[in-house]
């Protein structure tokens, strides 16, 4: 009999300990006013709790996590009625004063597990992955708040999303609510600073899914922001956790949870408002008001004409372009202000590189500390710029780990500046070509290959259109902190549908890469851009450029890199143009598939270069790549008669970055 007596005693004290503010776990429901260290959270990646009861899923670092769910599973009834309601108060701060900028948003979470180690930030709100996004065995269902648009996801700016399985919404709707006295819905910015109460109710017997949001000034509104009949019964396991996740990106802001209150049987309890743990306070200016007003009148009266005249240099100093159709691109539009600010008024020494297309300046935005690069191009014709612009700003929506991210562009005067993720270790070719850079060993070299290859593919055959990078190069592979490629420089880029052709355009590219049918037609195909990515196999496995001088006595020879090593192959000795930097140091097997494939993707006949799918299965070990005819005359665009009508450019201009530079792009920009 003791013993039975200690065992409920001991169940009496662990009951206490863990539901303090909750109700019983049994009747599966509990309430947050706040949140305290026995809140008894399960907090995952960057959430913490603040001393004041405050729950915070992120703060302002990049591509991080932060998830807190409740700690037990919910037993839902997926036999019968399914039913739960849940309300919680959630405020999103931006950083610093610049309210249209910050991180990813919130996602009110129901999964099968807490275990989130294949989830991925940014985009995914650290829920989900490329791989397995949109699968049905992934039994998650999530109401996003997010004010950021993710155009790949269908979503649009400063919503809310009902998600099943994955990151595009089965309904969404821009942040609203509805106002008993204005008798409609009034708009709710999410990255405001502000409390926002969000409730969700779901009527497993009607199959009923209703979203509420409102200020926390007013009670909940009569009528929804979503309402949709959805089987959560198909979709929910009968043991689910309950919680919430939010990512940050390349921009990021504060995530806050104040409360939150749950019911699995009935209506969730509401929210005592007055009571819920305040956010931080933003700086304070500590000096007497009066004291500063005198001074401000009385400077202001003294430097009246000094200051307009002043305003109106500063004006000129900053003056931009912008017109009524680029208020659609929002985000990607950048202020000259803080681009000139971040590259510290595109100082010397803040260069990173130029040539034929302009100057590429290092930076780092003020408002977020984000390290940019920043490319100045000129144009001087108005004609076209709209849809020039459209297709930089879809470019900006190209997701990709080996691609560059382009985060968006400005306009001012006679020249157009277009921002990127900065890459701190510089282009390729100066790793390949320079001595002051540390040589790159073979593995280094083939992940980097491989890595390319992959973007490529994404460009041709996985993104919503058709993508002509038209410039791949060593020098436009950049890379990033942990030597991984990514595919940069989208100046010449082309986009059209899929299924359709491309049409013909003046001839732009690098000489050495440009594809015959090319020069001959002005069709730049994904053909073309398989050419030039044969080139660049070349380039990295032989450690050359694709077009050479070489002196010969008191002449100069023009060495041709796809005819050198396809002579070698013809004489099986294709190993003897490796680079001599690697010393030998390389995996046979690799590098002959490198030169191999180098030459195949190099053929003078489009139809008969592989496409970047199979490059991809090529370099994976998924083919096995067909041995090549012992003919030089396949490869290459110079190795015949016939070919050297295509491709007319007096050698001396060969060494220049390309037959049209972006200037000259963007004076034509019809295109």
């Amino acid at each position: 009999m003791a013993i039975d007596l200690r065992s409920l005693l001991l169940q009496i004290l662990l009951y206490v300990y863990y539901i303090p503010l909750a109700l019983a776990q049994d009747v599966n429901q509990f309430i947050y006013n706040g949140f305290h260290d026995q809140a008894n959270l399960s907090l995952q990646g960057i959430a913490e709790i603040h001393p004041n009861g405050l729950l915070q899923l992120t703060n302002l670092s990049r591509n991080e996590v932060g998830r807190a769910f409740y700690p037990f599973p919910i037993n839902f009834d997926t036999t019968s009625s399914l039913s739960f309601s849940t309300n919680f108060v959630f405020a999103m701060v931006p950083e610093v004063i610049k309210k249209n900028l910050g991180g990813h948003g919130i996602a009110f979470t129901i999964s099968p597990s807490t275990d989130f180690t294949q989830a991925e930030a940014n985009r995914y709100l650290g829920l989900f992955n490329a791989s397995n996004n949109n699968l049905s065995t992934n039994h998650i269902f999530a109401i996003e708040l997010d004010p950021i648009p993710d155009f790949d996801f269908g979503n649009i700016t400063n919503h809310v999303g009902i998600n099943v399985n994955g990151m595009k919404s089965v309904e969404l709707a821009p942040a609203e609510y509805f106002s008993k006295k204005e008798g409609k819905n009034l708009s709710l910015e999410l990255l405001s600073g502000n409390p926002i109460h969000t409730w969700i109710d779901y009527d497993g017997a009607e199959k009923l899914l209703n979203v509420t949001l409102a200020p926390t000034t007013i009670p909940k509104p009569d009528m929804p922001l979503l309402s949709r009949h959805i089987d959560l019964s198909q979709i929910l396991l009968k043991s689910m956790y309950v919680g919430f996740s939010s990512a940050t990106g390349t921009l990021a802001s504060y995530q806050y949870i104040l409360g939150w209150s749950f019911n699995k049987s009935g209506p969730a309890q509401s929210l005592d408002v007055s009571s819920l743990p305040p956010l931080p306070e933003g700086r304070k200016v500590k000096p007497s008001l009066v004291i500063i007003t005198s001074l401000i009148t009385v400077a202001l009266v003294l430097i009246t004409v000094a200051g307009a005249a002043a305003y109106i240099l500063r004006r000129k100093k900053y003056e931009e372009l912008l017109e009524d159709w680029e208020e659609e691109y929002g985000p990607h539009r950048f202020s000259y202000r803080n681009l000139y600010k971040a590259t510290k008024g595109f100082k010397d020494k803040e260069l990173l590189g130029e040539g034929g297309f302009g100057k590429v300046y290092m930076g780092i935005l003020p408002s977020s500390n984000v390290q940019i690069a920043v490319k100045r191009v000129s144009h001087d014709s108005k004609q076209g710029m709209k849809e020039f612009v459209a297709e930089i700003v879809s470019m900006g929506r190209l997701r990709h780990r080996n691609l560059v991210q382009l985060l968006g562009y400005c306009r001012r005067r006679g020249e157009l500046l277009l921002v990127y993720d900065y890459m701190p270790n510089g282009s390729l070719d100066r790793f390949l070509y320079r001595n002051e850079k540390t040589n790159l060993n073979w593995a280094q070299r083939f992940r980097i290959i491989k890595g390319v290859a992959s973007g490529l593919l994404y460009l041709h055959e996985e993104w919503e259109q058709v993508v002509l990078h038209r410039d791949v190069k060593a020098s436009n592979v950049l890379l990033d902190a942990g030597l991984n490629g990514r595919l940069g420089d989208f100046g010449l880029a082309k986009l059209y549908d899929h299924g359709t052709n491309p049409q013909p355009t003046r001839v732009v590219g690098t000489v050495g890469y440009l594809a015959p049918e090319v020069t001959r037609t002005g069709r730049a195909t994904t053909c073309s851009d398989v050419f030039a990515f044969g080139a660049f196999l070349l380039e990295v496995a032989c450690g050359r450029k694709p077009i050479e001088l070489q002196a010969d006595g008191l002449s100069e020879q023009v060495l041709v890199l796809v005819d050198w090593v396809s002579e070698c192959c013809r004489r099986g000795a294709i190993l003897d143009t490796s680079d001599p930097r690697l010393e030998g140091n390389y995996v046979v097997d690799e590098m002959e598939l490198v030169l191999k494939l180098g030459l195949f993707c190099s053929h003078a006949t489009p139809a008969s270069r592989p496409s970047m799918k199979q490059v991809v299965q090529f370099l994976d070990g998924d083919a096995d790549l067909r041995e090549l005819p012992h003919y030089s005359a396949s490869f290459g665009a110079f190795t015949s008669n016939e070919s050297s009508d295509f491709i007319s450019v007096p050698f001396s201009q060969a060494s220049a970055p390309s037959m049209s530079s972006t200037d000259s792009i963007l004076r034509g920009i019809g295109r």
